[in-house]
C-alpha cells in the first residue's frame, strides 16, 4: 500500500513516527509532506523519517488564506507522482482537498474539538473523522470513536520504554527535583481571544519554585529577559525524557499537559480552552487540573505539592487510565491495513478495538 502523510506540527511527527516504522516493516511505501514549523523537520530527521517540505507558516488572514492554495499545490505535484492509494492527516485540510481531486480515501485524526476552521476545510473532503472517545463535538456519520488519545501513539508503555533519563540529558544529580513550565505563542486560528498565564504570574512562579526545584522553561515565544536564564536548551527528541522524570508541569499546552497524564505527571494546564481529552483526564481519572484562568493557579500548586507520595499517587491514576486505553498505533496500523472493512467493523462493534488494550 502507498501512503501518502500530511504533517503540520511538530506533534504530528510522534503520532505518526511509529506507525511509519511498522508500516514500512509490513512493506507499505510512503510520501511524506510537513510544514516548516518549528521543530517539525528536526524531528523527522532525528527519526530518519524521509519527507518533502512544504514551507513555512503565514500569518494574517489574507495569507493563510492564500497558503491553502498554495499547499494544496505542493502536495498535489507530490501526491502525483507518488499515486497514494490512501491519505492520512492530523487535521490536514490540504491532504483532504488533494485525496478529493485524485479520488483517494482521506483518513484523518482529530481531536481538537474548538478548531472550527479546520473543520470546515477538512470535513467534506475526508471519508473517515477518528476521534478519541473523550471528544465532545459531534462530527456527523464520518466519525469514529477510539478509547485512546493521540499521545498514547508515542507514550503508550510499550514505546517508552528506550527513553532516556532526563536527569542525565539535564545534567543533574538524580536526588534534584525539576518542574517544567511551558508557554504557548497564542498564534493558531483556534486561540484568537484566548488566554493562559500573565507574564507577572510567569514570573512569580518561577520564584516561587526556584526555592525548592530546579525550573526549565519550554516556550514558543521570546522569553522576558528575567526568565531567560531558565529556557530548557535540549534537542526536541529529548522533550519526553525530561517529561517524564519532571516532579511537576504546568503550562499553557493541552498537548504536554496530555502527554503529563499518560506519563504520570502531575501537572497543571491553565488554558481558557477545554478540550475532551484533558477535561477526561482530569474529571475521571484525576491525573490532570486544567484551570481556565491562573487566578486560583497558586492554591492548586501548592495543593499538589504538600501531597506526600506524589508520584506514587499519579502513576496509581496512570495505571488505571492506561487499563481502558488502547495502543493507538497498534490500532491504527489495523485500521489502514484493513481500511475500509475496518471503518465497518468500528461503526458496528466499539468494542472489537479492546483487543488493542495491552
Amino acid at each position: 500500500m502507498k501512503i501518502f502523510i500530511d504533517i503540520g506540527h511538530p506533534a504530528h511527527v510522534h503520532y505518526f513516527r511509529n506507525f511509519i516504522k511498522i508500516m514500512e516493516q509490513n512493506g507499505h511505501e510512503f510520501c511524506i509532506t510537513a510544514r516548516d514549523k518549528e521543530v517539525a523537520h528536526s524531528l523527522l530527521s532525528h527519526y530518519k523519517i524521509a519527507y518533502f517540505n512544504r514551507g513555512k507558516r503565514y500569518s494574517g488572514f489574507f495569507m493563510k488564506f492564500i497558503n491553502i492554495f498554495i499547499a494544496d499545490f505542493i502536495i498535489l505535484k507530490y501526491a502525483f507522482r507518488f499515486k497514494p492509494d490512501i491519505f492520512l492527516s492530523f487535521v490536514s485540510p490540504y491532504a483532504a482537498h488533494v485525496s478529493k481531486i485524485l479520488r483517494k480515501p482521506h483518513i484523518v485524526f482529530d481531536d481538537t474539538e474548538h478548531a472550527k476552521l479546520g473543520h470546515m476545510l477538512y470535513i467534506p473532503f475526508s471519508d473517515v473523522i477518528l476521534t478519541p472517545s473523550c471528544y465532545y463535538k459531534q462530527l456527523g456519520k464520518k466519525q469514529i470513536w477510539f478509547s485512546g488519545y493521540m499521545e498514547l501513539c508515542y507514550l503508550y508503555p510499550n514505546y517508552i520504554t528506550n527513553l532516556k533519563s532526563g536527569y542525565e540529558i539535564l545534567h543533574l544529580n538524580s536526588d534534584v527535583k525539576y518542574v517544567i513550565l511551558r508557554f504557548v505563542s497564542w498564534g493558531a486560528n483556534h486561540d484568537l481571544g484566548q488566554k493562559g498565564i500573565s507574564e507577572k504570574n510567569k514570573i512569580k512562579i518561577v520564584e516561587k519554585l526556584k526555592e525548592k526545584f530546579r525550573v526549565f522553561i519550554s516556550s514558543e515565544s521570546k522569553l522576558p529577559s528575567i526568565l531567560a536564564e531558565y529556557q530548557l536548551n535540549i534537542h526536541p527528541a529529548n522533550f519526553h525524557s525530561v517529561l517524564k522524570d519532571a516532579y511537576l508541569y504546568i503550562g499553557e499546552g493541552s498537548t504536554t499537559a496530555s502527554e503529563c497524564s499518560v506519563l504520570g505527571v502531575p501537572n497543571i494546564y491553565i488554558n481558557s480552552l477545554s478540550v475532551g481529552y484533558c477535561t477526561e483526564q482530569n474529571e475521571k481519572y484525576n491525573l490532570c487540573f486544567h484551570l481556565k484562568t491562573d487566578d486560583n493557579l497558586f492554591e492548586i500548586m501548592d495543593h499538589i505539592l504538600s501531597e506526600n507520595k506524589l508520584q506514587a499517587i499519579w502513576q496509581t491514576r496512570r495505571l488505571k487510565m492506561l487499563s481502558e486505553k488502547i495502543d493507538v498505533t497498534s490500532f491504527m496500523v489495523w485500521f489502514i491495513e484493513n481500511y475500509p472493512k475496518s471503518a465497518e467493523i468500528m461503526k458496528n462493534d466499539q468494542n472489537f478495538q479492546k483487543r488493542f488494550i495491552h
